[in-house]
């Protein structure tokens, strides 16, 4: 079990603990559902919390400094890939407006969306779908940071910053929460990956399926606020 973590949000004790970082290990054990409030709909559904709000918090505030260094001065057209990189997109944008507030250095900011579709249940088909977003030709000449929830074999995002280049952006810079991997909060861990990381991430994990925090499941679980790994009994109730 880790350490004590403040599980119920952003203050008293949620900071992250001293040794563990942003790569999340293999044999990462999660936290026990019954120290979280978890919606009553999901409670057969899920096997742990993987990372709490808390830690999410903390960990955007730290990329939206880091993003800061290295676009500032420049302006950035920041572009949000739906569904799921909305709620990091937009606790993303606000750290970097507090920032921008409050600090000697400001980065003008504008904001637009793309939508993209390549999972059927748990598993990426492959085939990569441009399903939403406005005009591209708008991106010609921009400083661009895509955001983007998460990255499993990279084959999407590749897809989408070969799509870009066709638009001439002066820069494309990747935000992920989650690696598997761009600036993107998770990034994942997989053999089946292309290799691909992106320029920023919030956390590399294993090769599990996790939901919440607008990571969905045939969209189910966006309504989560933490992270957690969907069980097999969440898999076929919520099967396409």
């Amino acid at each position: 079990m880790p350490g004590p973590l403040c599980p119920a949000g952003r203050r008293g004790g949620s900071r992250l603990p001293p040794g563990m970082r942003r790569s999340i290990g293999d044999d990462e054990q999660g936290y026990d559902l019954d120290l979280f409030c978890i919606p009553k709909h999901y409670a057969d559904d899920l096997e742990k919390v993987y990372i709490p709000h808390g830690l999410i918090m903390d960990r955007t505030e730290r990329l939206a400094r880091e993003i800061m260094k290295g676009m500032g001065g420049h302006h950035i057209v920041a572009l949000c890939v739906l569904k799921g990189g909305y709620k990091f997109f937009a606790d993303l944008l606000d750290y970097i407006k507090a920032l921008n507030r409050n600090s000697d250095k400001s980065i003008p900011m504008t904001v637009d969306f793309i939508r993209l579709k390549s999972y059927c249940n748990d598993q990426s088909t492959g085939d990569i779908k441009v399903i939403g977003g406005d005009d591209l030709s708008t991106l010609t000449g921009k400083n661009v940071l895509i955001v983007e929830d998460i990255i499993d074999t990279g084959k999407t995002m590749k897809t989408l910053l070969s799509l870009l280049k066709q638009y001439n952006p002066k820069m494309v810079k990747v935000a992920s929460f989650t690696l598997v991997l761009f600036d993107s909060l998770l990034v994942k861990r997989t053999p089946r990956s292309v290799g691909y990381r992106p320029d920023f991430v919030g956390f590399e994990v294993p090769d599990k399926f996790v939901v919440g925090y607008a990571l969905d499941y045939n969209e189910y679980f966006r309504d989560l606020n933490h992270i957690c790994v969907i069980s097999e009994t969440g898999k076929q109730k919520y099967k396409a």
